[in-house]
């Protein structure tokens, strides 16, 4: 129970990578705190773990401060910030309308940029404050069609270096995980639209995805979660500033 008597705050919780996230840090004792858009998911990872869940849209600053007060009630001050909320679309850049961009800038990183700062009180008086960010191989890497999203994930990834050199010696860490294509909605998602647009099936549409990876498959929500909870570990103080890459490729 390493992370007995901390409380980790998990946006996106409620499905994929969250809710897999949710399990590890609980099974290693923390308190938690799940939020996101959509209640009925919440509640149901919240039933599993006995934690509790605040409704908020992440592209909502005043949505997000509600959620990390909410928070607070439950379970005292956020030790731990998991930014995961998270959403991808796909098109030719030509082809991106300006909503589309400020859509994905919204959710993959102004929504990190929020849940930052409304914890940061508290990230900041605790002994181990943690941030982790989930950003994504494309990150620190370029896709083709999803310049917004890969934009969006490079500016994710360059704000937790920014926090990791501002608050050194400090007490908080703030490092990225950089997942591969994971099994999760998200490629569900991805894999209906090369379908449409290609008629390739849903299933050769996976294993295009699949392939992307080094290691030729899907990487596990539960592969994520694990270097998440290396990353909070109280003895991890000095580990900060990372982009720490979960492709498969040291399967």
């Amino acid at each position: 129970m390493r992370l007995s008597g901390y409380h980790a705050l998990i946006t996106g919780g409620g499905t994929g990578i969250g809710a897999a996230i949710a399990r590890a840090l609980a099974a290693e004792g923390a308190a938690l705190t799940l939020v996101g858009r959509r209640r009925e998911p919440l509640e149901a990872v919240a039933a599993e773990l006995g934690t509790a869940v605040a409704v908020a849209d992440v592209t909502d600053r005043a949505a997000v401060d509600r959620a990390v007060g909410e928070a607070r009630g439950a379970h005292g001050a956020v030790d731990i910030l998991i930014a995961n909320a998270g959403a991808a679309q796909s098109a030719p850049f030509a082809k991106t309308s300006a909503e589309q961009w400020r859509e994905a800038m919204a959710v993959n990183l102004d929504g990190v940029f929020h849940c930052c700062q409304a914890a940061l009180p508290d990230l900041l008086a605790s002994d181990a404050g943690r941030i982790v960010t989930i950003a994504s191989t494309a990150g620190l890497q370029g896709y083709a069609y999803t310049a917004a999203y890969t934009a969006a994930k490079h500016g994710a990834v360059g704000l937790m270096r920014a926090l990791a050199a501002e608050y050194a010696g400090k007490g908080l860490t703030a490092n990225a995980v950089c997942p591969g294509f994971t099994d999760t909605d998200l490629v569900a998602d991805a894999a209906a639209q090369i379908h449409a647009k290609t008629g390739r099936s849903v299933a050769e549409a996976r294993d295009q995805l699949a392939r992307l990876n080094p290691g030729g498959r899907l990487i596990r929500p539960e592969d994520v979660a694990k270097k998440v909870l290396w990353l909070c570990l109280p003895e991890q103080q000095n580990v900060t500033g990372q982009a720490i890459v979960t492709d498969g490729s040291d399967a």
